[in-house]
């Protein structure tokens, strides 16, 4: 299980991993930050990106706020970190 903290840019033009700042690695999100959009669409992104499945991945703290820890169910922080940055 891998805890990771990210930053969210939502409305951004497409879906990407910019890089990391201050620990956290920062994500482009096309979705807009309403009704959960953003958050649905970063867990499809990260599960994607790492090779999981969507119900594997959740939003532990900062629903609603771009700073966010996600939890990653059946890998490893440093192989979750390796695989969103990879690019």
């Amino acid at each position: 299980m891998a805890d990771i903290a990210v930053r969210v840019q939502p409305r951004a033009k497409r879906d990407e991993v910019v890089g990391e700042r201050a620990g956290a690695i920062v994500i482009r999100l096309t979705a807009p930050p309403v009704d959960g959009k953003a958050n649905a669409a970063l867990c499809a992104f990260i599960a994607k990106a790492a090779g999981v499945p969507p119900s594997h991945v959740d939003v532990v703290r900062g629903q609603t706020a771009r700073d966010k820890v996600i939890r990653v169910e059946g890998m490893p922080e440093d192989a979750l970190r390796t695989a969103l940055l990879r690019d």
